[in-house]
């Protein structure tokens, strides 16, 4: 089993769509968490509803600060747009996502980012096996 950290500014968005899907497509085969380098106060509105539409209810999720049991926690550390703020733990394999931040974007753009991330964690998930 492996334990995968998906992480971006806000752990509003793309991060917690990731870990969403992610769990949904391991099946319990693997685990996920997420976090962000400077966490918004709830999960982004448009990100809820896209994510509702796949029958994943991401309202009550709290976003939560990155830290460093979080990176010690993960075999593989997935970043978006967290650039710099990233912290690096040696012996992580880590992967970086350029995914456009869904923050603001009409629902529509919001979807295509999910769709992105849904193809991304399906490939992910079929490496770890």
């Amino acid at each position: 089993m492996s334990r995968v950290l998906f992480v971006c500014l806000h752990n509003a968005g793309r991060s917690q769509m990731s870990e969403a899907l992610f769990s949904l497509a391991a099946g319990g085969g693997h685990e996920a968490r997420s976090a962000g380098t400077t966490p918004a106060e709830r999960v982004h509105p448009e990100v809820v509803e896209a994510m509702l539409e796949l029958g994943v209810d991401l309202a009550a999720r709290a976003p939560h600060r990155l830290d460093i049991a979080d990176g010690e926690w993960a075999d593989v550390v997935v970043t978006m747009g967290c650039g710099d703020a990233c912290p690096y733990i040696p012996g992580k394999r880590y992967i970086d996502w350029t995914l456009r931040d869904p923050k603001g974007l009409p629902l529509g753009e919001v979807r295509a980012i999910r769709d992105e991330i849904a193809t991304r964690v399906s490939a992910l998930v079929a490496e770890l096996g």
